[in-house]
């Protein structure tokens, strides 16, 4: 499932970029802070500082999704569908961000922890509501973002995009 997921991540990430107005692209996390070096692939100098984004390989790429996001997740834990819906969340949002998201899907206290209860409600859960309770969280997650102005036309395309992949893995 790591396969399919990234190849869908990684259209909604594309190539690289070196906005100077995206905290992200910034190795401090704050714009105008420390070195301006892009974001590739989603992955972003805010959160890889030591990578050589510009130059970073698609292989690369992947290996570190696999390693600091799939793995740590524990996605393969999760049933297919939302696998991929929370590994997307994840990256777009940060770890602890998309587990309250799925904690609040499916009815769970927003710790930030996915342990045995998270995965007890999240499992109890019918597939379809959960997903759509899901983009649901993240969409008024997103809203809320102060850079929403800059940068919601592209969250929102993003979400457009999994709810129709929601409704293929549903």
């Amino acid at each position: 499932m790591f396969e399919k997921s990234f190849g869908r991540v990684f259209r909604n990430e594309g190539g690289f970029q070196k906005d100077p107005k995206d905290r992200g692209n910034w190795t401090s996390g704050k714009v105008g802070v420390g070195e301006l070096k892009g974001t590739k692939f989603g992955l972003a100098a805010m959160t890889y500082p030591e990578l050589d984004i510009p130059n970073l390989t698609l292989e690369e790429a992947k290996a570190v999704y696999k390693r600091d996001w799939w793995d740590k997740l524990g996605m393969d834990k999760f049933r297919p569908a939302m696998s991929y819906q929370m590994f997307d969340a994840a990256i777009n949002h940060g770890m602890h961000n998309a587990t309250e998201m799925v904690q609040r899907a499916a009815g769970a206290k927003d710790d930030g922890i996915i342990g045995p209860k998270t995965r007890a409600a999240v499992a109890a859960m019918d597939l379809n509501d959960l997903l759509m309770r899901f983009l649901a969280e993240r969409l008024e997650f997103m809203t809320v973002i102060s850079t929403w102005p800059r940068f919601g036309k592209g969250w929102a395309r993003r979400i457009a995009h999994n709810l129709k992949i929601a409704s293929q893995d549903n």
